[in-house]
Formats: C-alpha cells, sequence, structure tokens
C-alpha cells in the first residue's frame, strides 16, 4: 500500500487539493451560487466539448477495461474492471439511499424564477445526484491508469530521474482529463460541486481497496497472463 501511494502521490495529491478547493467553496458559499459561479460561462464551442467528453465516462472504461484484459496482464485488467464495477454499484447505491435533487429540480424549487444556463441536446436529470456517478467513473478508470502506468514505469529496478518526471507527467494527464470530466457534471448543470466530490472520493477510494486486495496475487501466474501476448 504505502508503494500505491508513494508512486501515485502526485494523482493522490491533486485530487486532494480539488477536493479541499470545492470543499472550502461549499463551506463559504451557499449551494446554489457555488453552482451558478461554476456553471456560468457557456459558449458555442464548450458547450459542444462538455456534452460529448462527459459522455466518456458511459463508454470509454468499459472499452479500456477489455483492452487491458486482453493485450496487458489480467490483473491490470481486473483491477480496472472490479474498480469500475465496485464503485458503479457504490454511487448507485448512495444515489438511491439519499435521492438528492439534481441542479435543474432544486432550482425550480427553491428559486422559480432563475433559469439556468443549458446545453442543447442535453437530457437533464431530475433525481439522485449525490454522488456523481460519471465523476466516480472518470476518477476510477484515470486513477486505475495511474496505478498501472506509473506501475510499468517503476518495474525498473533502477528507476532514473526521467523515469520519475515521466510518471508525474502522466500522473498530472490523467488527473486533468479526470477533473475535467467532473467539471463537465457541474456545467452541464447536472450534478453540484458536492456531487462531484463524492464521486471523485467514491473513486479513488474503491480503486485503493481493489488494489489492495489484488495486489497480493501480483506475483501470481494468472495476474501476469497476457491473452494477447506474442508466441
Amino acid at each position: 500500500m504505502k508503494s500505491l501511494l508513494k508512486q501515485n502521490a502526485v494523482f493522490l495529491g491533486l485530487s486532494l487539493i480539488l477536493i479541499v478547493v470545492l470543499g472550502l467553496g461549499l463551506l463559504y458559499l451557499p449551494k446554489g451560487e457555488l453552482h451558478l459561479l461554476l456553471c456560468d460561462r457557456h459558449t458555442p464551442a464548450r458547450d459542444i466539448f462538455y456534452r460529448y467528453y462527459t459522455r466518456i465516462a458511459e463508454w470509454f472504461p468499459y472499452l479500456l477495461c477489455v483492452l487491458l484484459l486482453l493485450f496487458s496482464r489480467i490483473g491490470d485488467g481486473v483491477l480496472a474492471s472490479s474498480g469500475m464495477l465496485l464503485s458503479a454499484l457504490t454511487t448507485q447505491m448512495f444515489k438511491h439511499l439519499i435521492n438528492a435533487p439534481r441542479p435543474i429540480t432544486w432550482f425550480a424549487t427553491n428559486y422559480p424564477e432563475l433559469n439556468l444556463p443549458l446545453t442543447a441536446g442535453v437530457r437533464m436529470n431530475a433525481w439522485f445526484s449525490f454522488p456523481s456517478g460519471h465523476t466516480t467513473s472518470f476518477f476510477a478508470l484515470f486513477f486505475a491508469l495511474s496505478i498501472i502506468v506509473t506501475g510499468w514505469i517503476n518495474r525498473n529496478p533502477m528507476p532514473q530521474r526521467h523515469d520519475r518526471a515521466k510518471s508525474a507527467l502522466i500522473q498530472i494527464v490523467f488527473f486533468v482529463a479526470a477533473a475535467i470530466g467532473g467539471y463537465s457534471r457541474i456545467y452541464l448543470s447536472q450534478h453540484f460541486a458536492s456531487d462531484v466530490c463524492g464521486g471523485i472520493v467514491v473513486g479513488l477510494l474503491i480503486t485503493i481497496v481493489c488494489y489492495a486486495i489484488l495486489h497480493r496475487f501480483e506475483g501470481q501466474n494468472w495476474y501476469n497472463y497476457r491473452v494477447l501476448a506474442k508466441k
């Protein structure tokens, strides 16, 4: 576990900073005011970008899990797949237990005179807001990728300075990709900042739990087996 935290310190550190920043925003600003502050900069180009980027969470993680199972070690594919599946199940459990209103419902109830900036072509959901399922998927996926790729890099028995720099850069890229996915949910007014925070926490914690369990089998043949390995 210490090696996981050390090798992925950049991704985890940036994620923690994001959680703290959003948490402070929620602490010092009313829920609705913070949402409007974060989502009120719509342009046609941004609408198109976030409309399609957010949909990556609906198919790309599952495609990538299949590719990892086929072309990488079985253990890598199982890590990504189990993290995605368990985080999705955890998110759905909380959604249905809490049944929080989405922004469009919350604002219609509390500020009926206010029109939220919406994006054309996006079907708005009314309930099951907390936590954000898309954000959970983004962070579970890209954190799993960070673990897998940094693991590849750190298998070098004598990692060089450029290996550490490469690992840090990759973690930054993965974090930015995940963070943009989380922000897309706020921009599209599908979720509040609190929902995104919840999604980040669920995605990270479930992936860490999956790694802690699977890491014990890393030395076994099945974990390192490659389905489509070159003969």
